[in-house]
């Protein structure tokens, strides 16, 4: 993106393609760097893809739900542009529910049809009242107080499924669109908490303060400089997946990796925010290839991924450090859901190498899930205690999880392996 202009447009991503086992954190990684980034990001699943003919989603519609995650990211960074702004505005529309204001036109009222004089001092004790309950509504006073506001609906209900047999899906997203700008926007009235008001008033006021036509073009141009496409399971569409037992016929997987290929080389799609190109869109491809090979894949797809990354299996290790290192390593998460409830929750190293190596051999001996395995481990550990709180663990108390308890915990399951082929 900084490369002087004449070269720019020349230089293709170098997409990338993933090879490991499943849990070893292809998706993650993926995801993290798009968030590193702030990049728009998608992930799909090759598998779910059908070519062009058969019933099913088509390859394009990836690049739509990109543009709808550019969208999306753009209008957030707007709102909170506005924010303040439309927090005024919002306040203003609670503080006149509660509070009416009086309109007068030279010491006169309209009232039921007549016009009726107000004396200055009911005039001036309504601005004073207002003033304090300003305050009040800025320093969250009244925030349980209930009042009645309009809130605008479009008056497209029903017409989704019009013509759908008939036409794309974005001929149908762009009519969708027309007739729902066309209808006019009803109003209805709704009695709701003041806090719950704000957050209501604040979606429709920053929306107002929107200009939309900007959003969708800066989408357009962050979707087409940055944007993410992670193809999972791209492995189930090589040809060698249905030589050996996978399934199905080789002409459909081969129709969608044809399909697939003009958008990883690059081409233009049109979406209901405008068209795309895709010529600078980063493809991470991603699939376990335990039955197929890359190879597999039709030639000039294999040529689009230069760069091939082989993920090892996790050891235990890894484990250890996958459950205290992160931000949201699973036993922080599990002390946030016990401190929720007032139980301080700890883990002492024991219980740590424990839980690794529980869930390294039962992945050893039944299948490989990778890190997965540790989320069932967790869960099968401490959800008898998550059950107990608060009736039998009441708070304020305090558990610690040591080695021989998580032995007891989960002595059962390794042992049996019938059992935890189902449990596990």
């Amino acid at each position: 993106m900084n490369v002087p202009s004449e070269m720019r447009n020349e230089i293709v991503p170098n997409n990338i393609l993933m090879i490991g086992a499943t849990g070893v954190g292809k998706t993650e990684i993926a995801r993290r760097l798009a968030k590193i980034a702030d990049a728009p990001f998608v992930k799909v699943e090759a598998s779910k893809f059908t070519e062009v003919g058969y019933v099913g989603r088509d390859v394009e519609s990836m690049v739509r739900d990109l543009v709808e995650q550019s969208v999306n990211m753009v209008k957030a960074k707007r709102k909170e542009e506005v924010r303040e702004k439309a927090s005024v505005i919002v306040e203003e529309i609670i503080l006149d529910a509660l509070i009416p204001p009086m309109r007068k036109s030279a010491g006169f009222q309209v009232q039921n049809g007549e016009s009726e004089e107000i004396p200055t001092s009911d005039a001036e004790l309504n601005e004073r009242t207002r003033n304090l309950f300003r305050v009040k509504i800025k320093n969250g006073e009244l925030e349980d107080r209930k009042i009645e506001i309009d809130i605008k609906q479009s008056g497209n209900a029903g017409i989704g499924m019009v013509g759908a047999g008939m036409m794309d899906e974005v001929s149908m997203m762009n009519l969708q669109e027309m007739i729902s700008g066309m209808m006019p926007k009803k109003a209805r009235k709704r009695r709701v908490t003041v806090a719950e008001a704000r957050k209501i008033l604040m979606e429709e006021e920053a929306a107002k303060l929107i200009d939309m036509d900007e959003v969708k073009e800066e989408a357009i141009r962050k979707a087409e400089d940055s944007g993410i496409i992670f193809i999972d399971e791209i492995d189930k569409i090589a040809s060698g997946a249905s030589k050996k037992g996978g399934g199905g016929p080789d002409v459909s997987r081969e129709g969608v990796q044809r399909d697939l290929l003009p958008i990883v080389e690059g081409s233009t799609v049109n979406t209901k925010y405008g068209a795309i190109k895709t010529d600078h869109v980063l493809f991470v491809a991603a699939g376990a290839f335990h039955i197929s090979k890359p190879s597999d894949l039709i030639p000039e797809l294999q040529g689009r991924f230069p760069i091939r990354v082989e993920l090892d299996n996790l050891t235990q290790q890894d484990f250890v450090r996958i459950l205290k290192e992160p931000k949201n390593a699973l036993t922080k998460q599990y002390e946030a859901l016990f401190e929720a409830e007032g139980v301080t929750v700890s883990f002492d190293e024991g219980s740590i190498n424990e839980i690794a190596e529980t869930a390294f051999t039962i992945n050893a001996e039944i299948e490989n899930i990778g890190a997965r395995r540790l989320h069932t481990v967790m869960s099968r550990l401490l959800n008898e205690f998550l059950f107990d709180v608060p009736d039998k663990i009441a708070a304020p108390a305090s558990l610690s999880i040591t080695q021989p308890l998580v032995k007891e915990k989960l002595a059962g399951l390794v042992k049996n392996k019938d059992l935890s082929e189902y449990i596990l």
